[in-house]
């Protein structure tokens, strides 16, 4: 996956901005005003997604390519560096996965406007 196809991907849910809290280099997806992914545009190698506590630890002990989220909770967060080991349908499953894991934990309230878009 490239920057675009990331990019693309992200923006194509419901509900998600794009922001650059941090700086100019660190692209913040958020839904409901909570970040499920970040990526560094300069040098894509790697992408930040929110995960389950559970399934952040599978996840690591299954693809040499995920580790704990790098200057992220380590609970919840998981860094995937992109290469062979995680191809692009898994990967679009865990930007799946850290979106809908903020989008429900959102209020229903929160949950129908943003549904409704």
């Amino acid at each position: 996956m490239n920057i675009e196809e990331f990019y693309t991907f992200c923006l194509s849910k419901k509900g998600v901005v794009e922001i650059f809290p941090f700086d100019r280099k660190t692209l913040v997806f958020k839904v409901g005003g909570k970040m499920f992914s970040l990526a560094d545009v300069d040098g894509f190698y790697s992408i930040n997604l929110k995960c389950s506590p559970e399934q952040a630890i599978e996840y690591r002990e299954r693809f040499s390519a995920v580790e704990p989220g790098y200057h992220m909770n380590k609970k919840h967060w998981n860094t995937v560096y992109l290469n062979n080991d995680v191809d692009d349908v898994l990967l679009k499953k865990m930007i799946d996965e850290s979106y809908d894991l903020v989008f429900n934990s959102l209020s229903k309230k929160l949950q129908h406007e943003i549904a409704m878009g």
